[in-house]
């Protein structure tokens, strides 16, 4: 459209510039390409190049615009796309993991994206907010659904809630999770006896009661118990586990289990037991 003045056009409603002829009127395919404007009267309206916006320019303006984590970024009127999350994906205030996190979306769960990449980082529309994920896991196909039935958890695919054999005082102390996760642990792994939990005077989550040791009596017992609590993170309120020597946290799971450094013993390591950190 050019500089020139702006006339009304036919019944319409849609303006356009030059005489309303058949190589001026705007076509089905060009109609989005254009902002149509319905005039308020049928007088005939001016408008100047600074009066028209396009839709280039105000994805140019948001460009530009500086990315502040700790501000409230509301989603303007842009053009998404869907996408879907090949992995259970946080959502982020901003684009990279030293901002805040505010939520995981489930596998398989559609975004709208909108097209804006910082290392490495996509900007998504979530709850009518600008927000961050990880470029990574995002797919134009959705994931196929698992139709294997067999879980590490009972036949039913649930988690058994119900009281330890290793006895209820394990679990005084202990907020819920930390509960939750006692009693699934146990009914899974009844070979496992030895569980601590609250720990008076810690100045870590023992002492807040948001954190458990699992005693194991094998490395593969070990490993089959974080990959069990791994599995069932949501269910469990699950936030951090560590293992022989490593970490695993909801916060950095798009990174999988990392390496601690040496504490020294067996036990200061976590190689005779599995640690559990609840929310």
């Amino acid at each position: 459209m050019t500089a020139a003045a702006l006339t009304a056009g036919d019944a319409s409603g849609v303006i356009w510039s030059g005489e309303p002829d058949s190589s001026t009127t705007p076509s089905a395919e060009s109609a989005e390409e254009y902002s149509v404007v319905a005039p308020s009267s049928p007088d005939t309206r001016t408008r100047t190049d600074d009066d028209r916006v396009s839709r280039s320019d105000e994805r140019a303006e948001l460009d530009s615009e500086p990315l502040d984590a700790g501000a409230t970024h509301v989603a303007p009127a842009i053009a998404t796309k869907p996408r879907f999350l090949t992995e259970d994906l946080n959502v982020w205030t901003g684009p990279g993991e030293d901002n805040t996190l505010l939520t995981v979306l489930d596998e398989g769960a559609k975004i709208q994206t909108t097209g804006r990449v910082v290392d490495g980082w996509a900007e998504v529309v979530y709850n009518d907010k600008l927000r961050w994920v990880n470029a990574e896991y995002l797919s134009t196909e959705k994931p196929e659904e698992d139709t294997d039935t067999d879980t590490d958890t009972d036949p039913s695919g649930g988690l058994s809630d119900a009281p330890c054999a290793s006895g209820s005082e394990v679990e005084d102390g202990l907020v819920a999770n930390g509960i939750a996760v006692h009693r699934a642990v146990c009914a899974e792994f009844p070979e496992v006896t030895t569980y601590y939990g609250l720990r008076p005077g810690d100045d870590g989550e023992h002492g807040t009661g948001q954190a458990i040791d699992i005693m194991i009596p094998d490395s593969a017992t070990g490993d089959a118990i974080a990959d069990f609590v791994q599995d069932n993170y949501q269910a469990l309120g699950v936030s951090e586990i560590l293992w022989s020597q490593h970490i695993w946290t909801v916060e950095r799971m798009s990174e999988g289990w990392r390496w601690m450094e040496d504490r020294g013993s067996d036990t200061a390591n976590h190689y005779d037991h599995v640690h559990v950190t609840v929310y």
